[in-house]
């Protein structure tokens, strides 16, 4: 399903090929959560920005509009008109985000819905089963995702569960697989890494899971308060066990200077909803820097948002135009902006790709390390 096609030192180019289609890595995933990009975008509007892969989330499809329901409807792919892979979170990083309305046991979680309020209950059975009736291509396994920093005792104990957990989403997963009704019965499995910033719990966790012949392998619970620095040093300490032979994913990161340490580093695969969620505050990527279009200085700015893009707002739309919009509270300001900093985003990992391909890419990350994280 990977094949590693060039390193340049520990970044790597490669081809993921999957039942809905081939991912070109290193490859970032737009972050549908309810299966729509926050500032209204549709499927469709993804392929125009470059999109390969789009990522949904369990626990939110699970409570609206019902897995059951997304099911009789065909699949994610049916349902969001999106034809190429899908990749559903497990609902993992709500028992880390949604702390104050859960209880973790053994056999799994329990939730309060932070809709409602109504009682749900989540174990690795049941977040396969509900991966399963979605129709993802790629469904991660149920794994507890710990605050940063995090108590050595309990950071390892979590890691001992979500191991025991993984055995069960395995073992859940083939059974699944085997069903005649299955929507998709060539569906994946990726494992996620845990260990808090404790580098023996990572590499100790890494080499478990390593061990089980998963389809990929992700890098989970970072970005959650650990400093940048800390995160790459972890990275440095799990890349060496993770298997070469398969995809690696860091989930829920990040900024681009932060998608390029990690690709120096040997990831291929990331998500964030970093570029949706900042351009609905007017905040954008471009590749002078981060531009804030709420500042007064861009009412009369005739320009392009970024004159070295050609996404479909950087054809069209001035600086002035989208800093009125934004002013005037129209929604069109974060549809435009959104479609930029996903345009951005989907062409900065084809740049990444192109430099790769080429031997290039040391020289592209000191081009633009600096530059991606200046604000304007």
């Amino acid at each position: 399903m990977f094949q590693l096609i060039q390193k340049q030192n520990r970044a790597r180019r490669g081809r993921f090929t999957t039942v809905h289609g081939e991912i070109q890595t290193p490859a970032f995933m737009n972050v549908a959560t309810c299966g729509a990009i926050k500032g209204a975008l549709s499927a469709l509007d993804l392929k125009e920005i470059g999109c390969q892969v789009q990522l949904c989330n369990t626990y939110h499809l699970h409570l609206r509009p019902g897995d059951e329901i997304v099911y009789r409807l065909g699949g994610l792919q049916a349902f969001t008109r999106w034809d190429g892979p899908i990749l559903t979170d497990s609902g993992g990083f709500q028992v880390f985000s949604l702390a104050k309305l859960r209880k973790i046991k053994e056999e799994g979680v329990y939730f309060s819905s932070h809709i409602d309020g109504r009682k749900i209950f989540m174990g690795p059975e049941e977040s396969m089963g509900i991966q399963s009736r979605l129709g993802s291509t790629i469904a991660m396994a149920f794994d507890e995702c710990v605050e940063n920093p995090a108590e050595y005792d309990y950071a390892r104990a979590s890691c001992d569960l979500t191991v025991r957990w993984l055995d069960r989403c395995q073992k859940e997963m083939a059974g699944l697989n085997e069903e005649p009704e299955t929507l998709n019965r060539k569906q994946l499995l990726f494992g996620i890494n845990q260990g808090s910033t404790y580098d023996d719990l990572r590499i100790k966790h890494m080499r478990t899971i390593a061990r089980m012949g998963l389809d990929g392998y992700a890098i989970g619970g970072l970005a959650v308060g650990e400093t940048a620095e800390e995160m790459y040093r972890i990275i440095e300490a799990v890349e060496p066990e993770m298997p070469e032979g398969k995809i690696r994913y860091l989930m829920g990161v990040g900024t681009p200077v932060n998608i390029l340490e990690a690709v120096r580093r040997g990831i291929d695969l990331f998500d964030c909803v970093m570029p949706s969620r900042n351009a609905r505050h007017g905040h954008l990527f471009t590749w002078q820097g981060i531009r804030n279009l709420q500042n007064a200085k861009y009412e009369l700015d005739d320009a392009p948002l970024d004159p070295d893009c050609d996404c479909p707002t950087c054809r069209s739309f001035s600086r002035a135009y989208l800093r009125h919009l934004f002013k005037s509270g129209e929604m069109l300001a974060m549809r435009l902006a959104v479609l930029h900093n996903l345009y951005f985003y989907n062409r900065l990992f084809e740049k990444i790709r192109e430099a790769l391909a080429k031997g290039e890419f040391t020289s592209f990350f000191d081009a633009h390390i600096e530059t991606l994280g200046r604000r304007i």
